[in-house]
């Protein structure tokens, strides 16, 4: 199975399972359902697909989707394989056989693409993560707890010189990392390179006081051309990190940005809901991830627990235990989960129980600038939350013991 590309599905369908399968199979290799010219029993032996496994699951009890066919859809886990020679190894032409015109069948109620296995050849054509958890901990200086981190709000309508005064009292708190919000990364009020250069200012004094350098995701999505020379003037500006929103810029985007790229990439996931919110369609994260961490991302966001958003809470850490799980034996290496949206002290103690590893980046955004008692005591209430939680205090106990944590826990509780 070396080289085939395997991928795991959920169907929901009310017809006969095994020919919705077939069809599924047919639609996305050479062996389609009905014969044609010139389609060969050797063609099919060579090029087709095939149905590896299919076995009837518990049924969601979800509504069809309009414009399905059957008044009684069941789901099945369903198990494709296809030969690499079909598209080479070549993630943007995956996605062609992973997610073409499958979703579209008449005969589908339902289909979620679960998990995905892909034969070396792809690991040997993508760099996949430059520097990943590592070297995330080296250029951050933080070793042994999560990387505390917020992100720039207001998201939008802060002009350079109010995003570096921001920057200025984060840094002065004890921020580890500060990203850019998805929503601002060349608008005509903060403009980019204005931007850079007034918060890479700032944080390049406080590494001289520090002897510690904050590390700086700035968003720099755009055209292709416009993504690498932003990164080259990060690079210039002593900057040690720089963001994309993936669903923006595509494959193609990013993995020309990995190859010109010596900074890593802090890779948001904003628009993940249209791809993963269905429990009828799209895909899991555990095989989004795949795809991007062979591009070569170093930082995925995962959402987080009690999140502001309708993610429950396992799918989250499952997202995260993935992004540390090596790919394969071939790839070992693994990228720092982010956990964001919503987050504050209360959702430390959790993510350290269910995720049992310090390796993340924890951006709080309201619940640090927030903080009623200021930006500084935001950053030490929440590096206070995390030694509680990783020594098994709780959070309750902890906050007794510091003014900032307990107004933490009142404000945000």
């Amino acid at each position: 199975m070396d080289q085939r590309i395997v991928a795991e599905y959920i169907l929901r369908t009310a017809g006969d399972p095994h020919r919705v399968a077939d069809i599924i199979a047919g639609e996305q290799s050479s062996g389609t359902f009905i014969a044609i010219p010139g389609e060969s029993e050797e063609l099919k032996a060579r090029s087709a697909a095939t149905v590896d496994r299919l076995e009837e699951i518990e049924d969601s009890g979800l509504p069809m989707l309009p414009g399905a066919i059957g008044e009684a859809p069941r789901s099945y886990r369903m198990t494709l394989s296809w030969p690499l020679a079909n598209v080479g190894p070549s993630l943007p032409n995956l996605l062609a056989t992973l997610a073409g015109n499958l979703f579209e069948l008449r005969e589908v109620a339902g289909l979620k693409l679960v998990d995905l296995r892909l034969p070396p050849a792809f690991a040997d054509r993508y760099p996949g993560p430059a520097f990943g958890v590592e070297g995330t901990r080296q250029l951050t200086g933080v070793v042994d707890r999560p990387v505390i981190g917020t992100i720039i709000k207001p998201s939008i309508g802060l002009n350079p010189a109010e995003t570096a005064a921001l920057v200025d009292q984060l840094c002065d708190g004890g921020i580890d990392f500060i990203k850019d919000d998805e929503l601002q990364a060349d608008g005509a009020i903060c403009p980019f390179e204005e931007r850079l250069a007034a918060v890479t200012t700032v944080i390049a004094r406080h590494a001289e006081r520090t002897g510690r350098k904050v590390m700086y995701a700035v968003n720099l999505t755009g055209e292709i051309d416009e993504m690498l020379r932003r990164h080259d003037q990060v690079e210039a500006a002593g900057g040690t990190c720089v963001m994309v929103s993936l669903n923006s810029v595509g494959l193609t985007g990013l993995t020309a940005l990995r190859r010109h790229a010596r900074l890593p990439i802090h890779a948001h996931r904003n628009g993940w809901g249209y791809l993963g919110r269905s429990p009828d369609n799209g895909w899991s994260y555990v095989a989004w991830q795949k795809i991007w961490r062979l591009a070569g991302v170093d930082h995925m966001h995962v959402n987080g627990l009690a999140n502001k958003f309708w993610e429950p809470d396992d799918s989250v850490v499952a997202s995260a235990k993935a992004c540390l799980t090596p790919l394969s034996p071939a790839r070992p290496d693994v990228v720092m989960p982010v956990f964001s949206s919503g987050q504050s002290v209360k959702q430390a103690e959790g993510t350290w129980r269910h995720l049992g590893s310090p390796d993340l980046i924890y951006c709080a955004g309201g619940g640090i600038v927030a903080h009623p008692s200021g930006i500084a005591a935001g950053v030490r209430s929440l590096r206070e939350a995390w030694d509680a939680a990783m020594q098994g205090v709780p959070l309750q106990e902890a906050a007794a013991a510091s003014p900032d944590l307990a107004v933490a826990v009142k404000t945000f509780a």
